[in-house]
């Protein structure tokens, strides 16, 4: 049988960061393959009441998490920095179109490199990743071709965006990064290792 995780990952989610940045050494360590799964965080916050992320609503918590994600950042040697409260690039990022772009890079080959440069562009040099000009760019680096933009918004390739969410919301997902082996959930960076042996047992 093979050993395999689903990584679920949202590209404005900080702790998702630090998982895609990792995953796939700790994953190859242990010889499990990886299903990298986009979403969208939106259509979860809004089902439970929320307009925005709970780390924005919660004060107290959105505070711990900065701080938090500055220590495990460092702990992973990955540069760290904290998004603006308001105005392009704040926190939560739109990560709509990357989610997009990600689907057609996975379907080609690219999806995992393009999917680090997003996170990396976002968390460790402030970027906006909502400008389609620079998710064109990584796209293109990672090996994408010049017509990515416009396949990304083929109606089609919604659709596929949509039907993630979907089928996030009936595996129970209700944050990011989230990890489905043999059909249990785990959630957060912190429990990466925790999937990963579960896929091996």
């Amino acid at each position: 049988m093979t050993r395999s995780i689903e990584f679920w990952f949202e590209f404005g989610s900080t702790y998702s960061y630090l998982t895609a940045m990792r995953i796939e050494d700790a994953a190859v360590a242990r010889g499990v393959a990886v299903h990298w799964r986009p979403f969208l965080l939106g259509p979860v916050f809004t089902a439970q009441g929320w307009d925005t992320s709970p780390f924005n609503i919660y004060k107290a918590k959105g505070e711990y998490m900065w701080r938090d994600m500055a220590r495990r950042a460092a702990r992973y040697g990955l540069p760290f920095q904290r998004l603006p409260e308001t105005g392009p690039g704040a926190f939560p990022q739109n990560g709509l179109m990357a989610a997009r772009m990600a689907l057609i890079g996975l379907d080609e080959g690219w999806g995992e490199d393009f999917t680090r440069k997003v996170y990396s562009a976002e968390f460790a040099h402030g970027k906006d990743i909502a400008d389609a000009g620079l998710l064109e760019r990584l796209a293109v680096m990672a090996g994408a071709g010049p017509d990515v933009l416009a396949r990304a918004q083929a109606q089609s390739n919604k659709d596929r965006l949509k039907a993630n969410v979907e089928e996030a919301f009936r595996l129970g997902i209700f944050g990011a990064p989230s990890f489905i082996v043999n059909g249990e959930l785990y959630w957060g960076d912190d429990r990466l290792e925790d999937a990963l042996d579960a896929a091996v047992a």
